[in-house]
């Protein structure tokens, strides 16, 4: 058995990410402040499928406070990885307060970095985003397409801890993987993102705004696949930034189509311009996943949705009250 620090383990990717490693007999020790970058009900939710399991121990703590370099615990036993997915996300968040983004995102990564290196912690896990490539990648997006012009300051953010992590794998041969993440979706997922706003305006009857035409274009991804392909990257790489991202690209509006259809139920659509910090399409070229670490997407977009949609019926009693803003 092997023990495996998990930051931001109450977020939608991490607790997925843990149940995995628990289910596969691993120890994991989980970190998260319960911020309220959006409704906690919903991380309180995830962090209840994780209490109470065997091998799972959790601390409220965030990780951009140096505090965390002193924890006991965090020294013994010696963890196998750290699994950095601790974040402040969201692109139009970003613009509004940044300061947020460079503390949780830069300097948190140094600390967890800084740990690993006081505690001959051996491999390193960064989760980073596609929102990198700003907004004239090549589609679909290889690792090196220009990553150097951030739109906004999450992404920016992220250059930054990815630059960092790059340092400590020069400095103290830590072996690091950088997962950047590509629009992803499923059960329990975050209520500021498109596919959980939507499915819960068109369930419960509330105009869906959307913002531009709706041909805007995403290549999504579900949760099950993104965790996998993080679990995937603990394989030693030496330093490497990898693509995790859906092979079924779709506008917009086709995606109201689906979840109308999944649904049952009419959008009513109101329109919006379109947002400065959003990119017109994004799509992964997958290629060095499947060559370095074996994988690929495996759900396709009816099935996931699919899977969505039920998570929100069966839990729609408390899930209608999460607020979407």
């Amino acid at each position: 058995m092997k023990t495996f620090l998990v930051t931001g383990v109450a977020g939608f990717i991490a607790s997925r990410v843990a149940e995995l490693l628990l289910d596969a007999g691993h120890s994991v020790v989980g970190v998260d402040n319960l911020n309220a970058a959006y409704d906690v009900r919903m991380k309180e939710y995830r962090l209840g499928q994780l209490r109470g399991r065997e091998h799972f121990s959790f601390h409220k703590m965030d990780i951009s406070d140096k505090c965390i370099l002193e924890m006991e615990e965090f020294k013994e036993p010696t963890f196998e990885a750290v699994i950095n997915l601790a974040a402040r996300a969201g692109v139009r968040a970003s613009v509004e307060n940044p300061w947020v983004y460079v503390d949780t995102n830069m300097t948190g990564t140094l600390n967890l970095l800084e740990l690993c290196q006081r505690n001959d912690i051996p491999k390193f896990i960064l989760a980073s985003t596609s929102s990198i490539y700003g907004s004239n990648a090549p589609l679909p997006t290889p690792e090196t397409a220009d990553s150097a012009h951030p739109l906004q300051a999450y992404a920016a953010s992220k250059k930054g801890a990815e630059a960092m992590a790059h340092a400590y794998y020069y400095l103290y041969d830590i072996d690091v993987s950088v997962v950047r993440y590509f629009t992803v979706y499923g059960p329990a997922g975050r209520p500021d993102m498109v596919m959980f706003r939507f499915n819960k305006w068109i369930k419960e009857g509330t105009t869906l705004r959307l913002n531009g035409d709706g041909e805007q274009s995403r290549g999504f991804t579900y949760v099950d696949d993104i965790a996998r392909g993080t679990i995937a990257a603990l394989k030693p790489v030496g330093y490497e930034v990898i693509n995790l991202g859906g092979h079924e690209v779709i506008t917009i509006n086709e995606l109201i189509k689906i979840l109308e259809r999944h649904t049952g139920q009419k959008a009513k659509v109101k329109h919006y311009p379109m947002h400065p910090a959003d990119a017109r399409a994004n799509q992964a070229s997958v290629d060095k996943a499947q060559n370095l670490l074996g994988w690929e997407p495996r759900i396709s977009l009816e099935e996931g949705i699919g899977r969505m949609v039920a998570w929100y019926d069966e839990n729609r009693e408390w899930v209608k009250e999460i607020d979407t803003n």
